[in-house]
């Protein structure tokens, strides 16, 4: 009996710390993007200042977490193609089919009329693009990452007012919903280019995030080389945005385009940039401005996420926060997080469609974020998946015993070139 207990309280503690093939600080960095996501969504980002005559100036939530949180998002959803017991590159029809689930949940929560623009669809095709490059080295894959980030949103750039400015814009206005696959020009268009998470300037993140998570995370060195690596990288982009922006005269000339007399551009360009048409300007390219998918928003943002995984993975290895468990909530929301997100999308539905409980805004941000934090630690104690996390893994694992059928048929085992993903350097 005395065993049984012994074996328990070992589970239990375990369950608390999080599986060994998990590393917690990857999961208290996704749960804190989810929780940065929540605000941005429930508090405005920006607001009219009285003391400026009534002027639009952004929020904290605006100058802080918009654009970081989405961008952060999209770097661990690359990390993590890189980690756990059956990486993705070993099994890509599983990965393929995974984003299938994600997509589905994305889709038909672009059916609630909502406020929220669901980034669900564009980060299932997001995984369905990465599939290609899974086996690249990881030398390769950061020279891919590289250009990328510098030459795509140039080609994005040029491409775009071709799209917006057709008889019929090749634009959605609203969340990707199953409808749209009756339209597949506007659709495709949307995602990939137009919408508010354009896939061709995104895919940046995912393959910055793959580079990261093929490095030895749980190594310090590596550790506060992303913390410090990460916060130089963003402190340049957000220095050339200023050199090209005020002593060149790039500020001066946005806000004298058309965009400027119908946008507060002044507060958008210093904390979102959704929802204005970039065009008419090759100033834009300039910008770091959240949201505007430009070479300098991209190194920006990808620089904040590499640092802030850092500062997490370091904050995991203090040994009095680990023995307290005090991390485990926010790290278990972190661990199921298509879950919580998809909730929190259909409890804002709820609320905004005049729902109880009728609540400020501050305490609805409340409200959503005790209940993230105590269900994540309810099924981190208890060591269960989140109920869509389960069915995304399910699927993901019959890629899996798909390859090992064929493996069976085939009379032996793959050759191992095509059988093993590429070495992480450990």
């Amino acid at each position: 009996m005395a065993a049984l207990t012994a074996r328990r309280r070992r589970s239990r503690k375990q369950a608390l710390s999080g599986s060994s093939q998990r590393i917690m600080g990857v999961d208290l960095a996704r749960g804190a993007a989810l929780l940065a996501m929540i605000s941005t969504h429930l508090l405005p980002t920006f607001a009219a200042e009285p003391s400026l005559g009534g002027q639009i100036v952004p929020t904290f939530v605006g100058l802080v977490f918009s654009g970081r949180s989405a961008a952060l998002f999209a770097v661990l959803a690359g990390v993590s193609l890189s980690l756990g017991r059956v990486p993705a590159a070993a099994n890509r029809p599983g990965l393929g089919l995974r984003a299938g689930v994600i997509a589905v949940v994305g889709l038909s929560l672009g059916a609630l009329s909502v406020n929220i623009a669901v980034i669900l669809v564009q980060y299932a095709v997001l995984f369905w693009c990465v599939i290609p490059v899974l086996r690249l080295q990881t030398k390769a894959l950061g020279l891919l990452a590289g250009a990328w980030i510098l030459l795509v949103p140039l080609v994005a750039f040029g491409l775009r007012p071709w799209l917006v400015d057709a008889p019929e814009p090749l634009r959605l206005g609203h969340n990707p919903t199953w409808v749209d696959l009756l339209e597949p020009p506007k659709l495709l268009a949307d995602v990939f280019v137009t919408g508010t998470y354009p896939v061709v300037e995104w895919f940046g993140y995912v393959l910055v995030g793959l580079w990261i998570g093929r490095l030895p995370l749980r190594r310090a060195g590596t550790q506060v080389g992303l913390l410090i690596g990460g916060a130089v990288a963003a402190v340049l982009a957000k220095g050339a945005e200023w050199a090209l922006m005020v002593p060149l005269g790039g500020r001066a000339a946005l806000l004298a385009t058309p965009q400027a007399k119908q946008w507060p551009l002044e507060a958008m360009l210093r904390a979102n940039l959704t929802g204005v048409d970039q065009t008419g300007s090759v100033w834009w390219l300039a910008t770091a401005a959240p949201h505007s998918g430009t070479t300098l928003d991209l190194l920006h943002t990808s620089g904040t996420s590499a640092a802030v995984l850092g500062a997490f993975l370091l904050v995991a290895r203090v040994r009095p926060l680990e023995r307290t468990r005090i991390l485990a909530p926010l790290a278990g929301a972190g661990a199921m997080t298509l879950t919580l997100y998809t909730a929190h999308v259909c409890a804002v539905a709820w609320s905004e469609a005049g729902n109880p409980p009728q609540i400020s805004r501050e305490g609805l941000l409340a409200v959503h974020i005790v209940a993230a934090l105590a269900i994540g630690l309810l099924f981190r104690a208890n060591d269960w998946r989140g109920p869509l996390e389960w069915a995304a893994h399910g699927v993901y694992r019959l890629g899996l015993a798909g390859r090992t059928g064929r493996q069976r048929s085939g009379g032996g085992r793959l050759r191992t070139a095509e059988a093993r993903p590429p070495k992480p350097n450990r």
